[in-house]
């Protein structure tokens, strides 16, 4: 015997609706559909929020607000999650995106932002897509230190040049 000879006994066997076939069937005249109108008859089909002719809600609220097409969404991960995690020995230094994603912080292709709540004990590496400026020196303090990754990695750099050139210059 296979899988794919078995076949359903006799009685569980239900035949289709036959409809338009007289009236002792009970689904002649009409077939089922009612009387007249757009529903009735063959082709109709409907668009979501179709409410017959009446405007429909969708454009009965009005709209506001505004959602800028080039914002950058970051998943946030914070320093007492990430103290929590290497006591309990999911995380060790240095910590990178994988790592996240791995102990199931965030998705596989979310970006990833370190924030400052809570404080941080061990001296850790951590690699993110940005930090916080308070996350940042919190691990700096801890004795850890940031790697900033993607394509935010360029601005950081430059973002880091411009103030230790402004603070040199502010020295001399």
């Amino acid at each position: 015997m296979k899988l794919h000879s078995l076949k359903a006994p006799k009685p569980n066997l239900k035949t289709g609706k036959r409809v338009g076939r007289g009236e002792g069937s009970g689904l002649g005249q009409q077939s089922g559909r009612g009387h007249k109108g757009q529903k009735s008859r063959s082709g109709y089909s409907y668009k979501s929020g179709f409410e017959g002719g009446q405007m429909p809600l969708q454009r009965r609220i009005p709209k506001f607000g505004f959602h800028s097409p080039f914002r950058t969404e970051y998943k946030a991960v914070n320093l007492d999650t990430i103290q929590k995690l290497i006591d309990e020995g999911k995380l060790s230094s240095p910590i990178s995106i994988t790592d996240f994603y791995k102990v199931g912080l965030v998705g596989k292709k979310d970006l990833v932002k370190v924030l400052s709540r809570g404080e941080l004990k061990a001296a850790v590496s951590v690699q993110a897509h940005a930090f916080s400026k308070p996350a940042a020196a919190a691990i700096e303090k801890a004795g850890g230190s940031t790697e900033i990754i993607g394509q935010n990695a360029g601005k950081a750099a430059v973002v880091n040049s411009e103030e230790a050139g402004s603070s040199t210059s502010t020295e001399s």
